[in-house]
């Protein structure tokens, strides 16, 4: 009887173990099935997704490129593990003398002697999997290296092409660097195993190792050096990108010690793996031992001592001279890098106004913005968001649209869909995914605070497109357009859309008479999710089980997702870095968002490396945009392509901007198909192109320093300038503006972006820069540097500084603090004139709406040329204030000089359109007569976009006639 009970009880065990073992599987089961299902879910609608925006080709090639990286890197690295580990098994010995260390290893032996392959293959697979994960993060560096194009220029020491190092040596680095942890790697568990079965025995008084260790692992050994040696080549090609003293590149102690100790340390290594062979032959391990030490020490007294010695004894005490060489070396490159080389550089002496010249200085900045797009965002949500659920995005953006004739510069925002701003008890499923799915609009105000004729200054508010009857010039002039956003920069993150044959619209939206109307969208983005299969995968998508659950998923609707346009943009050229600044266009019937795109590297030999955050942040405080490299800095940058987004259907268009630049023609091989090339620029969306803000302040941000181009000078420092400092907040730098700049010779004016420099540490005047935005124009680009000879002018924070403590304006502004609002100042706007620079400040005071909200209202202008200061409640006002002067005459038609004229000023103003209108005329023609010629030549895209060219320069030239 006790023996069937302590059978009974010796059975027990085994089975509830065999329990454990059964629900331990089934959960790991569970959590694999559950990755996997999630994982393929996210895999199927990420194609889908690309397919319904026509990118199906960047999908397949990113995941060919990412899985055969993953599975061919892993599964070398996971085979060569297992290779070795079935190496030093087979090679056991098989009599192992009695010891305490082997009695101690028999039990370790007899454990994994049943599981043995089991733990072959997931030892392998896992160590395989981390080097499977770590090449297909480098599938950007690969694509690059496997479509690499030449710069057809080179760096000034090792005389290699700039592609190499673009291209190829980071994928060389990356393949030597795995190459040398597959070795490490298998070198270890083949010790292990060595050691488990007896091949390494620690406490054997002789024969320490086995014959077949010591051949195994003093082979991997050598080959792991001659790897380190190859390493040790390529580190010679960094010195040329890494960080120097002085600048970014190679220096005198770089070229003198560092890079002939890299040459020594390339044969030290190698003779280093000569004696690894060597001991694979006569099995003694002397020899590697002397070398590992001697490679230790060399590597120790020539990579660190003595560049430490020549540094400090050498080259710090005669650091100009010593380090002139490199510097020129790198001005010349980081120039190059950052496209630098084109920018004019200028002297002005202004000319002093006079009572004369008064109506000449207010002809000159009747286009001068006073609407600050960074403050004004208030009064578009309160006066035309139409309801509490629509938002414009801050700050707001400024473009240019020909208005009765007129170029004119207006701050322009989308009204976008919040929906936050749905009522608590309005935020569940259907309404957040369902109903409210859309924005509708745009919201238009003339930056220069006059109405849709051009004529005098009102200190209201001066719309160019609203919801108000007669706010519709911009409407106008770009003819009717489809208002709905479905994909903008505030959209939610999945809508679903679309209705069943004859079901009535459901979708809230805004009509045309700003009452709440219902649509249906049909714009043909996002992809179909009426089937349960599709449901079902976006339902696991987003986690929401409503897909599968609500009736408002039926058999017509679709899911719309990635909806920030910079995010499409993304997603369809993830090698692109973007600029923060997506903006909204009226072209074609449509809005359009355009997104700038950048290729950068941190790589271009000898060009001065910077973080892209800290070149681009300024007092606006907008977020850098997408970044395509891991890290933040970058030394080589290029505005490579325009980018689209509908924002009615989604569709993402990219086009070649700079198709010179090697780092797009690699991409555009490795994509092919998907960037369009620049003559392919609808004619009605060119003009709303323009210079991008990213590039214009990485450029003033190295230039800088870089405008100075002597050795000595740069190394001394005391001719580089800083951005000048935003007036109001001047730990932070001012934010560009766009605005038309009037040539001070010929008065024509320039869609331009505009900023200013000081000296270092100065508040004076250094320089005013501005860059033509125009791309109709064949200056486009040109970034022209102002410096005045007076070197005591007033930079901007200097100005605002005499402009607030200026008595007479100080008490114009108590006025209105006293009656309970408080003044806001707005941008230091700053244009170079013929009479000099003259400083714009709009003045703001708070307009209470309800006890929880406000805006901001324009009451003042105040305006200071460096010596005398004016306000008034207009721009004009504030100039006659300024000078002492009589305001002009309103006329008629309401402009200030008394003729009626509406075109800038009058007579002055039209005798300059009509200059320019020639001028572009000419231009056309030439452009004519170059697209004949290229049609001649057999140049096919040269000529249409000649042809291009000239017919948009034809068509601003009759904008421009009265």
């Amino acid at each position: 009887m006790s023996d069937d009970i302590d059978a009974e009880f010796e059975d027990f065990p085994p089975r509830r173990s065999r329990r454990a073992r059964i629900l331990l599987l089934s959960i790991l089961g569970v959590i694999v099935a559950f990755f996997l299902v999630t994982l393929f879910a996210s895999l199927y609608t990420d194609h889908l997704w690309y397919a319904s925006v026509g990118y199906s080709g960047v999908y397949d090639t990113m995941l060919r490129t990412r899985v055969g990286l993953f599975f061919g890197f892993g599964l070398l690295m996971a085979s060569s593990v297992a290779a070795n580990m079935v190496v030093a098994y087979r090679a056991r010995p098989f009599h192992r003398p009695d010891s305490p260390e082997q009695t101690g290893l028999d039990r370790y032996r007899d454990a994994v002697a049943p599981i043995r392959v089991v733990l072959l293959v997931s030892v392998s697979a896992v160590i395989g999997l981390f080097g499977g994960v770590a090449a297909n993060g480098q599938w950007r560096t690969f694509l690059l290296w496997a479509n690499r194009e030449p710069f057809h220029t080179s760096d000034a020491y090792f005389h290699r092409d700039v592609g190499f190092y673009v291209f190829t040596l980071p994928w060389l680095h990356f393949v030597v660097g795995f190459v040398i942890a597959v070795l490490v790697l298998s070198a270890i568990t083949a010790l292990v195993v060595h050691y488990l079965y007896g091949g390494i025995r620690l406490q054997a008084p002789s024969d320490r190792m086995s014959a077949t260790a010591t051949i195994q692992l003093s082979v991997i050994g050598g080959l792991a050096l001659v790897a380190k040696a190859i390493g040790y080549y390529l580190d010679r090609f960094d010195l040329v990108t890494g960080s120097g003293g002085v600048v970014t590149g190679m220096g005198y102690t770089d070229q003198h010690t560092v890079l002939p100790a890299r040459n020594i340390l390339v044969g030290v290594a190698a003779i280093c793996a000569v004696l690894f062979f060597v001991t694979a032959w006569r099995r003694v391990w002397l020899l590697p031992g002397v070398g590992i030490s001697l490679l230790v020490v060399t590597s120790i007294l020539l990579g660190l001592i003595w560049p430490a010695f020549v540094q400090h004894f050498q080259v710090d005490p005669n650091r100009p001279d010593k380090e002139a060489p490199y510097i020129a070396a790198n001005i010349a490159a980081t120039r190059a890098a950052y496209d630098l080389n084109a920018i004019k550089l200028t002297t002005s002496k202004p000319a002093p106004v006079t009572p004369a010249t008064v109506q000449d200085l207010i002809d000159q900045t009747t286009s001068v913005p006073v609407v600050d797009p960074s403050l004004i965002a208030g009064a578009f949500r309160q006066t035309q968001a139409g309801f509490g659920y629509y938002e414009v995005r801050e700050p707001l953006d400024v473009d240019h649209y020909p208005i009765d004739g007129i170029d004119r510069a207006v701050v322009i925002g989308a009204r976008e869909l919040d929906q936050s701003g749905i009522s608590s008890s309005g935020q569940n499923w259907s309404n957040l995914h369902t109903y409210y799915t859309h924005g509708s609009g745009v919201i238009a105000a003339f930056a220069n605070q006059r109405p849709a004729d051009d004529s005098a200054e009102s200190p209201q508010v001066a719309w160019a497109q609203g919801q108000d009857p007669g706010q519709d010039a911009l409407e106008k002039s770009t003819g009717p357009f489809e208002p709905r956003i479905y994909f903008g920069e505030n959209s939610p993150s999945y809508s679903i859309v679309g209705k069943a044959p004859g079901a009535a619209p459901s979708e809230i939206d805004l009509g045309p008479t700003g009452a709440q109307s219902r649509t249906t969208y049909d714009g043909g983005g996002g992809v179909g999710v009426g089937g349960f299969f599709h449901k079902l995968m976006y339902a696991i998508k987003f986690g929401d089980s409503n897909f599968l659950l609500s009736s408002r998923v039926g058999p017509d609707s679709r899911v719309l997702y990635y909806r920030d346009p910079a995010e499409r943009v993304e997603k369809v050229a993830p090698w692109l870095t973007l600029d923060g600044d997506v903006y909204p266009v009226v072209v074609g019937g449509r809005i359009l968002w355009v997104v700038d795109g950048y290729t950068t590297t941190d790589n271009y030999p000898q060009s001065e490396r910077g973080s892209f955050s800290d070149m681009t942040t300024d007092v606006v405080g907008r977020q850098p945009g997408v970044q395509a490299l891991p890290t933040d800095q970058v030394n080589y940058m290029r505005n490579a392509v325009k980018a689209t987004v509908d924002a009615y259907t989604g569709k993402v268009t990219l086009y070649a901007w700079d198709d010179s630049d090697p780092i797009l023609q690699a991409w555009r091989s490795a994509f092919p198909g998907t960037v369009l090339d620049r003559d392919q620029i609808p004619s009605d969306l060119l003009p709303h192109l323009r210079y991008p803000e990213d590039m214009f302040k990485v450029q003033r941000y190295q230039y800088a320093r870089y405008h100075v181009n002597n050795s000595s000078d740069f190394f001394q420092a005391g001719l580089q300038w800083q951005v000048s400092p935003d007036a109001i907040s001047k730990d932070q730098n001012q934010a560009p503006i766009r605005m038309f700049v009037p040539d001070p010779r010929t008065g024509q004016e320039t869609w331009s972006l505009t900023s200013s420099y000081v000296p270092n540490s100065k508040t004076s005047l250094a320089a005013f820069v501005s860059a033509d935005s125009d791309p109709t124009s064949p200056d486009y680009g040109t970034i022209t540097v102002e410096q005045p000879r007076d070197k005591n002018l007033p930079g901007p924070a200097q100005a605002y500084s005499q402009l607030t403590s200026d008595p007479r304006i100080s008490s114009k502004i108590q006025s209105f603090r006293l009656g309970d609002a408080t003044p806001q100042y707005g941008n230091v706007v700053m244009v170079s004139l013929k009479s000099g620079p003259l400083y714009v400040v709009p003045v703001y005071a708070a307009r209470q709406q309800t006890s929880t909200s406000s805006y901001l209202t324009l009451r003042y202008v105040m305006v200071s040329d460096g010596a005398k200061a004016g306000i008034g409640d207009t721009l004009v006002n504030a100039i006659t204030d300024m000078t002492g002067s009589t305001p002009p005459p309103v006329g008629p038609g309401g402009d200030h000089n008394g003729k009626g004229n509406h075109h800038h000023g009058g007579p002055h103003r039209n005798e300059t359109a009509v200059a320019r209108a020639h001028a572009l005329l000419e231009r056309a023609q030439r452009d004519f007569a170059a697209a004949d010629q290229a049609l001649a030549d057999g140049k096919g895209a040269e000529w249409v976009r000649l042809n291009h060219r000239a017919r948009a320069e034809v068509a601003r030239a009759l904008n421009l006639l009265p």
